[in-house]
């Protein structure tokens, strides 16, 4: 986004009540596509576009997590199995939870936001939209490089949190443990880019009228999350890159014997890796709070106590780190504190599940596959939770620390409070994506598959590590009370593998197959489903004014929309902060394939400094390159920019 010019340089737009005609129409259309062609799809910087492509590459990453998933099951399904040798299972169990936390829990929730926020808060664009190309390229060569090395017989095997010795270069020799070090490099620097864009977007780019008291409950959970990436994720870059050093150039951050502490990386990891669990969480509690007033057909109920629940997680999501280490030797006075705040968390958890069933209770229920997926959220979600203040106690965290009961805990954590909405999400908006419906009769059949074929897998896992079976082994023996467990664990992990392969069937054949929505099929009254579906490419033939929480619902009020924006030049509206009122306009670069070079680039040094440190200078030649020619200023650019100020 181009630098804001004061107020007394360019008069905000005037609101109007004429609509626009169609020519005004076909011309937004025109300036705000991407580009035709192969170069172009390499060009694209449209918000819809770079999101569908984050979403589509995160469910990739989860097909392939899953698959990961059911090698392992299969492992154990009996004892003594010979199916997988210790080395390749080591490798899959890292490769799984990798995938799963780093390429897919995250991304996905940031994918659906980039493409749902402009359109929920009535903007044409997200900010910085080369920024944004440039972070899915960044995060799509990451995932890539971590498949490749795997295939290679060099992907990472010392667990998706790569503990210290293990992971060190005294017991972990090669490239291994490198190439998940750079994972995160990838991954974070992708996140942290989007929480910026998101940011900035929320907080510039609302229509008029949308206070901060009127913006959509999904878009303050992506906003709450945005700010918890800019607080977490520095620590786990800051302690993937000390590992980097430490096996690439001999310095001993985690080394004792040289004045290193190896339990420094337990404390960076979960000051990121717990408030990660509700980067996950708490966009899911923002699908929720779409989906229920739909189907409910009222607002929400609460959107107060809503929007300060999800800030008072955010706050006390930091607080939990040693939740994590109890089996360390800390103080025991220190425990007892955290396991205060593991028990204070679910007060704001228990006020928003409070609020949708007094949405749910007083409304008229539309009982779709949607809804289904957020009525199945609740029952996981709570067991989740219950297990969760168990573990929150150290005499018996100690006792199932590392066992099946963890790991059970953790799936009904992070699949029942992020997988089922998300799947309902996907659901719900999918018409907004392509202006079709998924198959209902098939969309049924999805959610029972998956919500019987969830709790098959990990229900007896609760009981395996009761009765002291490990986690992270690859074999067992025969005749210690797991073998009935563990096969139905797997037959239920089949079952959710045919239960997602029906949710991509039913995905691609509506696609092109599905019945026509109409641009509001569910009778939403955010403000996405004010525009037609799937949207034009500026999102809306006029900017919309707001004068409600659900503008959809609201009466038509005058003035109604926002006139006097450019439409042969990607013009925006800004607006002040707090109250949404116009304050500006400016005008966003076009497309370009300089990201995706710079994306190239970046890949290059990240990837070849695994192999040799001074290739981050070699490196750094190509990349400074590509981001002068991204920023170099473009003579039709500049003569826009002199248009804008000079027009009344």
């Amino acid at each position: 986004m181009n630098e804001r010019r004061p107020a007394s340089d360019v008069a905000p737009p005037r609101l109007n009540t004429v609509p626009p005609g169609a020519g005004d129409a076909d011309d937004l259309e025109r300036t705000w596509r991407d580009p035709p062609g192969f170069v172009g799809w390499l060009s694209a910087v449209n918000h819809k576009s770079i999101g569908i492509r984050f979403i589509v590459t995160a469910f990739g990453f989860f097909v392939a997590g899953g698959l990961l998933a059911a090698l392992m099951r299969l492992q154990l399904a009996r004892p003594q199995n010979g199916l997988v040798g210790p080395d390749l299972y080591n490798q899959l169990f890292t490769m799984h939870g990798s995938t799963m936390m780093f390429l897919f829990a995250v991304p996905v929730m940031q994918a659906v936001s980039v493409y749902l926020v402009p359109l929920m808060i009535g903007a044409r664009s997200l900010a910085f939209p080369r920024l944004n190309a440039y972070a899915y390229w960044v995060y799509l060569f990451g995932g890539l490089m971590l498949y490749v090395a795997f295939v290679l017989n060099i992907g990472p095997d010392a667990g998706w949190f790569s503990y210290v010795p293990l992971a060190g270069p005294e017991y972990s020799p090669g490239k291994r443990s490198d190439f998940w070090a750079q994972l995160v490099t990838f991954t974070e620097l992708s996140a942290l880019l989007e929480a910026v864009i998101l940011i900035t977007t929320v907080f510039k780019l609302r229509a008029p009228g949308m206070t901060l008291n009127r913006i959509p409950l999904f878009v303050w959970a992506m906003l709450v999350t945005a700010f918890m990436i800019i607080f977490a994720m520095p620590a786990v870059m800051l302690g993937s890159g000390m590992l980097i050093l430490d096996r690439l150039v001999a310095t001993h951050f985690y080394n004792p014997g040289e004045g290193g502490d190896a339990l420094l990386w337990q404390h960076l990891f979960w000051f990121f890796g717990h408030p990660e669990v509700y980067l996950i969480f708490i966009p899911g509690l923002g699908f929720i709070s779409a989906i229920i007033p739909t189907f409910a057909r009222r607002p929400i109920f609460g959107y107060s106590a809503m929007v300060l629940a999800l800030i008072a997680t955010a706050f006390l999501a930091f607080g939990l780190w040693v939740h994590h280490m109890f089996a360390t030797n800390l103080p025991e006075l220190g425990k007892s504190f955290f396991t205060a705040v593991s028990l204070l968390i679910a007060i704001p958890s228990a006020v928003q599940i409070f609020c949708w069933i007094a949405t749910l209770w007083t409304g008229r229920l539309n009982l779709k596959v949607p809804l289904l997926f957020v009525l199945a959220f609740f029952f996981i979600l709570v067991l989740g939770g219950l297990t969760g203040l168990m573990l929150a106690m150290v005499p018996l965290d100690l006792q199932v620390h590392d066992t099946y009961f963890v790991v059970a805990h953790l799936h009904y954590v992070l699949i029942g409070g992020a997988v089922f909405p998300l799947f309902g999400a996907i659901y719900y908006w999918y018409p907004k994506f392509t202006g079709r419906l998924m198959n209902e009769r098939l969309g049924r059949w999805n959610f029972w598959l998956f919500f019987v074929g969830f709790n098959v897998t990990f229900f007896p896992m609760h009981l395996l590590g009761i009765i002291g079976m490990p986690r992270r082994v690859y074999t067992y023996p025969a005749g210690m009370g797991w073998d009935t467990m563990n096969l139905v664990a797997t037959v239920g992990a089949l079952l959710i593998a045919v239960s997602v392969l029906l949710f991509l069937a039913n995905a691609w054949r509506s696609r092109r197959h599905g019945e026509l929505a109409g641009d509001n099929p569910w009778g939403g009254g955010t403000l996405e489903w004010a525009t037609s579906s799937p949207p034009p490419a500026g999102n809306f033939v006029a900017v919309p004014v707001v004068y409600g929480r659900e503008p959809a619902w609201e009466p038509l009020r005058y003035p109604s929309h926002v006139a006097g924006l450019a439409v042969n030049h990607r013009e925006v509206l800004l607006t002040t902060v707090l109250d949404a009122e116009p304050d500006n306009r400016t005008l966003f670069p076009t497309p370009t394939i300089w990201p995706f070079l710079s994306a190239v680039a970046t890949t290059a040094m990240f990837v070849g400094s695994i192999f040799n440190p001074w290739v981050v200078v070699w490196t750094a030649f190509p990349l400074a390159i590509a981001l002068i020619a991204w920023f170099w200023p473009r003579q039709k650019e500049t003569e826009e920019h002199l248009m804008l100020e000079r027009a009344p």
